[in-house]
């Protein structure tokens, strides 16, 4: 299934996108798309049964915004330097542990969301990144497998980050990671079970119209089963976190000077195959 939210922002309601394109109501069966809805095989079934008959009510796309396709997330959890192309780029030796870290949940904004750029900045940069979100409590996981079972399904995550703040301004990456709206998050939570093999997709990113980023999830240094276990060996993962599992090569902190950081008048594109697009127009903050 493609889960979504839809409505203006904090009065969002639940929604699919079904086999056909058509965008389709389901608040009259579920609350929201949220962590206690991804824990409940049951109500997910009940979703999956109505999308199948096609009775759920058509909702009208024209003009209706797009929210981040879960909602009360938890945490979002960060994996740095995720992939080979990436660490070469910036200059740095592979991992050899998932780099972890943070960015606050109320960084989360929809897809087509507007992106501020932080007062002050002239290193704001961009990297699409794959999504993971948690649909079964992972805490000391031992195997790929059990990893994978907890997953609920996929999505697209733009991790704007501001390189000054996060690299030059002292203390850890936080301070470059966290402004707001740094996270735009959809269209759609696209269910595991439509993403048969996560290490199998295409990532993209154009600025004002130019292609930036071209890569893979085959070239993650780190697998997402890995990411999941691994960081549930430190935290527990709950039904609605998210992961954001790294990007590809092609950030504007790679390229040669003069780096093309982001400016506000820019236009941000991304996709990852199978799971949408987004869209974002870049304001000051």
């Amino acid at each position: 299934m493609k889960l979504l939210r839809v409505g203006p922002a904090g009065a969002e309601r639940p929604a699919l996108l079904d086999a056909d394109g058509t965008l389709r109501d389901v608040s009259g069966l579920v609350p929201d798309v949220d962590g206690a809805l991804l824990a409940d095989d049951g109500a997910l079934d009940r979703v999956r049964a109505a999308a199948a008959t096609g009775d759920l009510p058509v909702l009208d796309a024209t003009g209706l915004r797009v929210g981040p396709p879960v909602a009360r997330i938890g945490k979002v959890v960060c994996i740095g330097l995720n992939y080979h192309d990436h660490a070469a780029e910036t200059g740095a030796e592979p991992p050899a542990e998932p780099v972890v870290f943070f960015k606050a949940a109320d960084t989360v904004v929809g897809p087509n969301d507007t992106v501020l750029v932080p007062r002050g900045s002239v290193k704001t940069d961009w990297e699409v990144e794959l999504a993971v979100v948690i649909g079964r409590t992972a805490r000391y996981v031992a195997s790929h497998e059990a990893a994978l079972a907890c997953v609920a399904g996929y999505a697209v995550a733009h991790d704007v980050s501001e390189r000054e703040f996060q690299i030059e301004r002292g203390g850890t990456w936080d301070k470059g990671k966290n402004c707001e709206t740094f996270n735009p998050l959809g269209p759609w939570l696209v269910t595991a079970d439509e993403v048969p093999d996560p290490q199998a997709l295409g990532l993209k990113l154009w600025v004002n119209g130019e292609l930036k980023q071209d890569g893979t999830t085959a070239e993650q240094i780190f697998s997402v089963a890995e990411v999941v276990r691994y960081v549930s060996q430190f935290m527990t993962l709950y039904p609605g976190d998210v992961i954001n599992t790294g990007t590809p090569a092609g950030v504007a902190m790679g390229q040669p000077e003069p780096k093309p950081y982001l400016r506000a008048g820019d236009v941000v594109e991304l996709e990852i195959e199978g799971l949408g697009r987004q869209r974002q127009e870049l304001k000051p903050a």
